[in-house]
């Protein structure tokens, strides 16, 4: 390795501040960027595979059961995302996740059509009945079933 004289033969410390001398090259060979690429790498968890897989089972009952669905996938913050499910025929119901990103590998896994927002086209689908209706008015009226 070159000293710092050899570096900048007009500076004593081969134009390098502080102690006099340069810097060393790192002993470790890392290629540039590996801290990214470390990064992106996925890490397998199989509890929330487990869970994952889990969910999905229960979004494809709900499809199967009412015609079809559609989704959509709202982060509710610490408590996780929320997974709203509209059936073909209206029905409608939500799924909680522990983390938003099993909540999309869920809907992923069911094969539903997943929305980016619950816009109107998209809450136009809602059938609301009597229960919700009434839940609306308040929790003092009551709420009859829908059926």
């Amino acid at each position: 390795m070159p000293s710092c004289a050899e570096l900048s033969p007009g500076h004593p410390t081969g134009g390098v501040r502080g102690q006099g001398h340069a810097p060393r090259p790192s002993p470790f060979d890392l290629p540039v960027g590996s801290i990214l690429a470390m990064a992106d790498t996925q890490q397998v968890d199989p509890k929330a595979e487990r869970r994952a897989a889990r969910l999905a089972r229960r979004i494809g009952s709900f499809s199967k059961a009412h015609g079809g669905a559609e989704g959509q996938v709202a982060y509710l913050g610490e408590r996780g995302a929320r997974i709203v499910l509209v059936g073909e025929d209206g029905t409608w119901g939500d799924l909680v996740a522990p983390t938003y990103a099993i909540a999309e590998q869920a809907v992923e896994k069911s094969g539903i059509t997943v929305h980016e927002a619950f816009d109107g086209a998209f809450a136009a689908k809602v059938r609301t009945g009597p229960y919700e209706w009434s839940r609306m008015a308040g929790l003092q009226v009551g709420g009859p079933s829908n059926r």
